[in-house]
């Protein structure tokens, strides 16, 4: 087991901030219009909400992943072990524990495919970054 001690934080950081470029992407040009129709989410609905509380709990959560992702790869990971820790937890963590909640929620395939691909995408990056960071 790998301690907070063993974690480089700009690494953390900078991992954090990418999961942000990333969804502006994969959330806007890339998979935006599919998103909004599948999710039933508007630009008036979206607006409604606190972008504060959106964007800062969103910094939040993404940097707990991308420590939980630098203890378990390791100090010492390299970029495959950094890109084999994010797409592993992702695709057998993530997505499928997410698909399990859209199931019973009978939501749409599709979305799941969205939200889903983006963390796979995500953690793949977040891993690599973390990974390849001395």
């Amino acid at each position: 087991m790998h301690h907070l001690s063993d974690i480089n934080w700009l690494a953390v950081v900078v991992a954090t901030v990418s999961s942000f470029a990333l969804g502006s992407l994969w959330y806007g040009p890339v998979f935006g219009r599919v998103w909004m129709a599948a999710s039933g989410m508007t630009k008036e609905k979206g607006a409604q909400g606190s972008m504060a509380l959106t964007f800062g709990g969103t910094f939040v959560l993404n940097l707990c992943i991308a420590t939980a992702l630098a203890l378990l790869a390791g100090p010492h990971a390299g970029w495959k072990m950094g890109l084999h820790t994010g797409l592993f937890s992702a695709l057998f963590f993530v997505a499928t524990s997410v698909g399990v909640i859209y199931l019973f929620e009978q939501r749409p395939l599709r979305l799941w495919l969205v939200n889903a691909g983006y963390q796979v995408v995500n953690f793949a990056i977040m891993g690599t970054i973390i990974g390849i960071w001395p």
